[in-house]
């Protein structure tokens, strides 16, 4: 059974480009590994900093991970380019360890789409940095980020 279309799906234009990175955002905010997985094709393979999984289990199993040592998560991305069926995306994220020690990570991202719109590659290239608490930029409420919150762009991230 082929996996359910995920709009907007490519060709991509620059609106539906915009749209899909808010769609990713917004789903890597929720921080359920099952949810953000069906984004993914079922073969799906990714570079995370310097790990290597395919499909949706290991995409599930990187996510749980992270988000059970990344407490208070919260992600903006933001489109750089497009292309028929690719998307780069840059990003950064703010959260802390269990210590109370807050950090940001900046990243670049680069996908690849299939024709239902199922991301079939990612590669990830992050940095993280840490900041004091005084440091920190996302303030809303765990879950999506307000659509009048400032984007990358505007904080000069």
């Amino acid at each position: 059974m082929a996996d359910a279309i995920r709009p907007p799906v490519p060709p991509f234009t620059r609106e539906s480009a915009v749209e899909k990175v808010r769609l990713a955002e917004d789903a890597w905010n929720s921080r359920d590994p099952r949810k953000v997985s069906l984004g993914y094709t079922a073969d799906s393979r990714w570079r995370n900093r310097a790990e290597f999984v395919t499909g949706r289990e290991a995409i599930v199993a990187l996510l749980t991970r992270k988000w059970n040592t990344e407490l208070d998560y919260r992600l903006i991305k933001e489109l750089w380019a497009h292309d028929d069926n690719r998307i780069a995306v840059r990003f950064a994220y703010e959260h802390r360890d269990d210590a109370g020690n807050w950090y940001r990570c900046y990243g670049n991202e680069n996908w690849e789409f299939d024709e239902h719109g199922l991301m079939r590659t990612r590669h990830a290239s992050i940095n993280t940095l840490p900041i004091a608490a005084s440091d920190r930029a996302y303030f809303w409420p765990l879950g999506r980020r307000p659509d009048d919150h400032p984007g990358l762009s505007d904080l000069g991230f």
